[in-house]
C-alpha cells in the first residue's frame, strides 16, 4: 500500500505573561487563537502551569520575552516548554523577542559567570527545539545554542518608520558608541544616509561620558541606533555631544525598550526630540504617556517569521 501522506502539524500558540499584547497581536496576523494555557503562581510564588488543549503532535510557539521580572519570566518559560514536552508536542519554538541575560556574553572579569551560556543550556534542556529571537545584543550568543537560533532584525520596521517620517537628504545616522557600528551602518546602507560615531568612555558601571564625536554633523537630523536602552544616560548624553557639534535635532531608534530606573524620566527631560523603541518588551504606563516616547509595534514581522518557520520556509529572506 503507499503510504499516506502526512499533514502538517497543528500550529500552535502559547503566551506567557510577559507581554500578552504583543502574543495577540502576533495571534492576530496568524489568524490563529492563543492556546489556552494557565500560568500562576502558587501562594510561594512557584510558577504553575497548565496547557488546556490538546497540543499532541503539534508545532507550538512559546512567545515570552524575558524581561523584567526577568527571572520570573525566565522560569515562566521553562515550565511552559516543559509542560509542552511531556503533553508531546512536536517542535517547540521558544519565540522571545527580547532575549535576557544576552548582555552576560563572556567574562568581563575572574571569577564571573557567562549566564547567557546558562540560559542557553537550560532552553535546551527544558525540551526547546529551536529558539527565535529579535535583535541579539551579541550575535556570538547563537554559537551557544546546539539547536537552530532565528536571530530577527527589527531593522525593516524601523527603516519603514524612517522613510515614513524623515526627508532622508539630511538625515545621519549614528551609533551610540563603537560596539554599535556594524548594526548603525545596517540602518544607513538600508536609508543611503551618511553615518557617524559616538566614541565614549565608560568610567563605571552605569554612567558613560561622551568623549567625541566622529563625523560632521552639523546642521544634520541625527538618529541614534541601538539595541537596547537600558538607564538613558549613554543616550541622552550622546545627543549632547551632537547638538554641541553643530546638530539640527536628535532623534532615537531602538529594538528593546528595558528602560530601568528613572530612565523614562532621563529621556522626557533630554534633548532628544524623539526616542522610537518596539513592543519587544511590555511598555509601562510611565513609556506610554511619556510625550517623546513612541512604540512600533513588531507583531507582523513576528508573526510573518513564525509563519515561515512553521511552513518550512525561508526566514532571512525576511531581511533582504
Amino acid at each position: 500500500m503507499p503510504l499516506q501522506q502526512r499533514e502538517p502539524s497543528a500550529m500552535k500558540l502559547v503566551a506567557g505573561n510577559s507581554n500578552r499584547p504583543l502574543a495577540e497581536a502576533i495571534a492576530a496576523y496568524l489568524q490563529q487563537p492563543l492556546t489556552k494555557c494557565l500560568v500562576r503562581r502558587f501562594a510561594d510564588m512557584e510558577v504553575f502551569v497548565e496547557i488546556q488543549e490538546n497540543v499532541r503532535g503539534a508545532d507550538a510557539f512559546v512567545i515570552q520575552s524575558t524581561s523584567f521580572p526577568a527571572n520570573d519570566h525566565m522560569m515562566e518559560t521553562l515550565i511552559i516548554i516543559d509542560a509542552l514536552r511531556r503533553s508531546s508536542a512536536r517542535r517547540i519554538t521558544a519565540v522571545m523577542p527580547y532575549f535576557g541575560y544576552a548582555r552576560q556574553d563572556r567574562k568581563p572579569g575572574p571569577r564571573t559567570p557567562i549566564s547567557a551560556k546558562l540560559v542557553a543550556n537550560l532552553l535546551t534542556r527544558a525540551g526547546a527545539d529551536r529558539v527565535m529571537t529579535l535583535d541579539l545584543h551579541a550575535g556570538q550568543i547563537q554559537g551557544f545554542f546546539d539547536i537552530p537560533v532565528d536571530n530577527l532584525y527589527a531593522s525593516p520596521v524601523l527603516v519603514r518608520d524612517i522613510k515614513e517620517r524623515f526627508e532622508l537628504s539630511n538625515v545621519m545616522i549614528v551609533s551610540p558608541d563603537v560596539g554599535g557600528v556594524v548594526r548603525a551602518r545596517g540602518i544607513a546602507k538600508r536609508i543611503d544616509a551618511p553615518l557617524a560615531i559616538v566614541d565614549k568612555r565608560r568610567e563605571r558601571p552605569g554612567e558613560s561620558e561622551v568623549m567625541n564625536v566622529i563625523g560632521d554633523v552639523t546642521g544634520k537630523t541625527c538618529i541614534l541606533v541601538d539595541d537596547i536602552v537600558d538607564s538613558g544616560g549613554t543616550l541622552c548624553n550622546a545627543a549632547d555631544a551632537l547638538l554641541a557639534q553643530g546638530a539640527n535635532e536628535v532623534y532615537a531608534y531602538l529594538t528593546h525598550g528595558v528602560l530601568s530606573g528613572g530612565a523614562v524620566a532621563r529621556i522626557t527631560a533630554s534633548k532628544i526630540k524623539e526616542m522610537v523603541i518596539t513592543d519587544s518588551i511590555q511598555p509601562t504606563e510611565a513609556v506610554r504617556v511619556a510625550r517623546n516616547i513612541r512604540v512600533c509595534s513588531i507583531g507582523t514581522l513576528m508573526g510573518e517569521a513564525i509563519q515561515r518557520t512553521a511552513h518550512e520556509e525561508s526566514v532571512s529572506s525576511l531581511f533582504d
